[in-house]
């Protein structure tokens, strides 16, 4: 049954022709056994399938090559291959080769394939994420000096960080531009965006529309939106599906969790 708030926000969604959904929080739940998936979500991915809409998906995962992650969405039942799944890694990759980079790769082991076609020698760059066991004190060392002995050192994150003296331009959700590979699965333009996207402040500082799901880290009392409050909020993935469908037709749109920050 569909309720006030959904009353509210459905008419922003007429004229979709795709979305774009986050993966952990809204679609699964990580943890032991490679985690587990939100009820509904499954069958929820299947139905936008059957519809014809575009659909691709987005994470801010680092520790994963998009092959090892895709595989484990894969085991837990899901219908999503490589080429419909956007993160940080490639498009980092993409930044590198626009600006004709050599990146030094302070990255965890398992996602160092996605830099493979990069040019490592004689780097003019660094790029960071989360390297688990990867940041010791000699890598960090290593870094920082590739770092220092440039004139115009540039850091790329595949995610929020940064080091005193550089911005550096964050690779992934919060990190959503005009120009973001994320975005170029539609051919709608840059004004005719819907979209409920996972982190909610950086589809909305695209110019979309952003839903949030109270699935995955959501805690009641917890702001719905990076920077401000998303365009709606509702629940899991499958009763949303049900909900939204009659009105996604000819545009673009999205859903993600606002996730808790520390």
């Amino acid at each position: 049954m569909a309720t006030a708030a959904t009353a509210a926000w459905a008419p922003q969604l007429a004229g979709v022709r795709g979305l774009l959904l986050d993966i952990s929080g809204v679609l699964y739940d990580g943890g032991e056994g490679g985690g587990t998936p939100i009820p509904g979500s499954i069958e929820a991915v299947a139905r936008i399938k059957q519809s014809g809409l575009k659909l691709r998906f987005c994470t801010n995962e680092s520790q994963k090559s998009r092959d090892k992650f895709v595989g484990l969405l894969q085991r837990l039942g899901f219908d999503i291959s490589v080429n419909e799944v956007t993160s940080p890694a490639p498009a980092a990759c993409q930044i590198l080769k626009e600006r004709g980079l050599r990146p030094h790769l302070l990255v965890h082991d398992d996602v160092r394939s996605e830099f493979s076609e990069m040019d490592t020698s004689n780097p003019n760059c660094v790029v960071i994420a989360d390297a688990g066991d990867g940041f010791s004190y000699q890598n960090l060392n290593e870094a920082f000096r590739v770092l220092i002995s440039l004139d115009n050192p540039v850091l790329i994150s595949l995610g929020n960080g940064g080091r005193d003296g550089i911005t550096p331009p964050v690779v992934g959700k919060e990190g959503a531009s005009e120009a973001d590979p994320l975005l170029c699965f539609s051919a709608a333009g840059p004004h005719d965006r819907r979209q409920h996207m996972g982190d909610v402040g950086g589809a909305q500082r695209c110019g979309m529309r952003a839903l949030h799901v109270r699935t995955g880290k959501f805690r009641s009392g917890l702001p719905h939106g990076g920077g401000g409050a998303s365009d709606g909020s509702e629940g899991n993935r499958e009763e949303q599906t049900e909900r939204d469908q009659p009105h996604l037709r000819g545009g673009r749109g999205c859903w993600g969790n606002r996730k808790k920050r520390d």
